[in-house]
C-alpha cells in the first residue's frame, strides 16, 4: 500500500520530528525509532520545494535517526560509572523537549501580541481648566475637631522623646527635687514668650521644658490662654505644624 503524504511547512527537522510524535500519539520518552525514521524519510523524499541549504538540515537529522536505529539493533552499552544501560535516543529526546518548550512559548508570546494589537490607547483630552481645578477647602470646618487632638499627639510625642533621653543607669543615682511649677507662673512665661516671638510653633514651646511637670503645666497654660482669647492656634493643613500667635498688642 502506497503511503500518502500531505506536506506541511516545518521550521526544521526537530519541528518535523515533533509533528510525527504528536500525530502518532507517541510517548516522547519511548520513541519507536524504527517507525519514526521510516516516516521521517518519507517526508524528506517528498520535499521538492526546499532548497539544498534547507534540505541539508533535514538530511543531517535523517543520518542521525539511521545511526540511532542501527545502535538500537546492537547490544546496549553500559555506563561504566553508573552501571546503567545507555539509551541511544537520550540525546535526541533532550533536544526535542527543549525545542518543544521554546515552540509553545513562542505560541504564547504570539497570542499576547495579537491580544495587545486589539487594544487602542488615546491621549488624555481633559481641558486645562478642568485638570487645573482644585476643590476649595474650608479650613475652619476641616480643623474644627483636629486642633486639640493634634495638640495632644504632639504633647505625647514630646513626652516620649524626653523619656528616651533619660539614661537608664545614671537616672537611678539620685534625684534632685525641684520647686513645683505653678500654672500662674507658666501662663506668665507663655505670655512673655508670645510677646517676644509673636508667632511660634507649639512643638518648640514644649521642647524648652526640662521635665514632665513643666510640660504638663505648659500644656494647661496654652489651653487657658486659648480660652481667654490671649493667643490663637492655627494649623493650615492636616498634620502640618501647629502655630501659636499672640493676640495681644
Amino acid at each position: 500500500m502506497k503511503l500518502e503524504i500531505k506536506l506541511e511547512s516545518f521550521d526544521g527537522p526537530l519541528d518535523l520530528l515533533l509533528h510525527l510524535i504528536e500525530q502518532n500519539e507517541i510517548d516522547i520518552f519511548d520513541i519507536p525509532i524504527a517507525d519514526i525514521t521510516d516516516q521521517y524519510l518519507a517526508y524528506v523524499h517528498a520535499m521538492q520545494e526546499y532548497s539544498m541549504d534547507e534540505m541539508s538540515e533535514f538530511m543531517l537529522m535523517a543520518a542521525t535517526l539511521l545511526n540511532i536505529k542501527s545502535k538500537m539493533l546492537l547490544p546496549k552499552e553500559v555506563d561504566e560509572e553508573t552501571g546503567e544501560e545507555i539509551d541511544p535516543r537520550a540525546e535526541l529526546v533532550e533536544r526535542l523537549l527543549e525545542y518543544k518548550v521554546y515552540k509553545y512559548a513562542s505560541f504564547e508570546l504570539k497570542d499576547r501580541q495579537d491580544s495587545a494589537g486589539k487594544m487602542l490607547f488615546r491621549e488624555a483630552t481633559i481641558p486645562d481648566e478642568v485638570s487645573d481645578y482644585k476643590e476649595e477647602v474650608n479650613v475652619s470646618e476641616l480643623l474644627q475637631d483636629v486642633t486639640l487632638s493634634r495638640l495632644r499627639n504632639i504633647f505625647y510625642e514630646v513626652m516620649h522623646r524626653q523619656i528616651d533621653r533619660k539614661d537608664p543607669i545614671r537616672s537611678q543615682f539620685g534625684q534632685i527635687k525641684k520647686e513645683p511649677v505653678s500654672l500662674e507662673d507658666r501662663i506668665e512665661y507663655i505670655q512673655v514668650y508670645a510677646s517676644d516671638h509673636k508667632t511660634f510653633s507649639f512643638r518648640n514651646l514644649l521642647e524648652e521644658a526640662n521635665d514632665k511637670l513643666t510640660m504638663i503645666v505648659t500644656f494647661l497654660g496654652i489651653l487657658e490662654l486659648m480660652k481667654i482669647g490671649k493667643i490663637s492656634v492655627v494649623q493650615e493643613s492636616i498634620f502640618s505644624e501647629i502655630m501659636i500667635e499672640s493676640l495681644e498688642g
